[in-house]
């Protein structure tokens, strides 16, 4: 156990012992028990003169190592030198109570903290770092401990992968990771891919029928219900689209695809008279979005007029992401 001062196993004063020859004044070095004279401070010392407190105008002691009477002492004159340990304990903090230091810390082995780290903090030097972890195979995280939501950044050390997500639990809602690799993936980016499962036969002329699109083939963040993507958060998404059309009647005025959202619609027109109808046409559009949050978007055709014998193939295709 750590001590201020001397420790208690060596006592808390020190006792010198000389035996004085014929007139000796000085008295310094190893003693009858082979101690060697030392001490920190004349005002914590006491000599004693065959067994007789001498005041200290008595002697000299100046020079931490040794001591001079004024007067020489008989041969076989007992003097001793009582020295106490000497500490101060005036600038510390309190164990229990706490504190402030108010200088540099110096730490060469485990610091230990429980409780709070007050801020703010700052790492200085020429290259600061901070180091979380000991290269041991175990993941580690910071956790932002918010009003409503909390948020980390974390090393998922079984997939040697970096981490930000929702929530203090590592892994459980990952917004952004980057691997080993430093590919990045987003989640829970709002995503979406979908498609028909069957023909859309003969639709409609004259008026603007909405493509359906039945089979999701991925839906990231759960964006895409009937036919639709609404938007969940104001920004700018990519939208795109590839209509297969199959038997265009060449009569027609037009044909146009629209691409309608709650800010704005998107055309994209042709006329089909190609001297007999076509059998195959492939439309297709992308257009950087703006949407705000909630707003909707879908695709829609439109046969100006003939007959209605135009289909939407299954093979046709609506996709969008947020960009920013």
């Amino acid at each position: 156990m750590p001590y201020i001062g001397t420790s208690p196993s060596n006592g808390v004063r020190q006792t010198y012992d000389y035996t004085a020859t014929a007139g000796q004044t000085s008295f310094s070095g190893s003693d009858n028990n082979s101690q060697t004279l030392t001490y920190t401070d004349s005002a914590y010392i006491d000599v004693y003169q065959n067994g007789i407190l001498l005041v200290p105008s008595d002697y000299t002691a100046t020079t931490g190592t040794t001591v001079v009477l004024d007067t020489g002492a008989t041969v076989n004159d007992s003097v001793q030198m009582v020295v106490y340990d000497v500490f101060s304990v005036a600038d510390t903090v309190s164990k229990s109570a706490g504190g402030t230091f108010e200088s540099n810390i110096s730490v060469g082995g485990t610091l230990s903290v429980t409780g709070n780290v007050i801020s703010p903090i700052t790492l200085a030097g020429t290259t600061p770092t901070l180091t979380i972890g000991d290269a041991g195979a175990e993941d580690t995280k910071i956790v932002f401990d918010g009003n409503a939501q909390d948020y980390h950044i974390g090393l998922d050390d079984s997939a040697d992968t970096l981490v930000i997500g929702k929530g203090s639990a590592l892994g459980t809602t990952t917004a952004m990771s980057f691997d080993a690799n430093g590919i990045i993936t987003k989640p829970l980016q709002p995503a979406f891919m979908a498609t028909k499962s069957a023909n859309q036969e003969n639709f409609a002329v004259g008026s603007l029928v909405t493509v359906t699109f039945d089979t999701e083939v991925f839906d990231q963040n759960a964006d895409f219900a009937s036919n639709t993507f609404t938007a969940p958060v104001t920004g700018r998404y990519q939208l795109s689209y590839s209509i297969r059309l199959l038997q265009l009647d060449s009569a027609s005025g037009y044909y146009y695809a629209q691409l309608t959202t709650s800010n704005r619609n998107y055309i994209n027109i042709f006329d089909p008279d190609f001297g007999q109808d076509a059998g195959h046409w492939t439309i297709t559009f992308s257009i950087l979005a703006d949407m705000d949050a909630s707003d909707t978007a879908y695709v829609g055709i439109i046969m100006q007029n003939g007959t209605a014998q135009t289909d939407v193939n299954g093979n046709t295709f609506f996709s969008g992401y947020l960009v920013a």
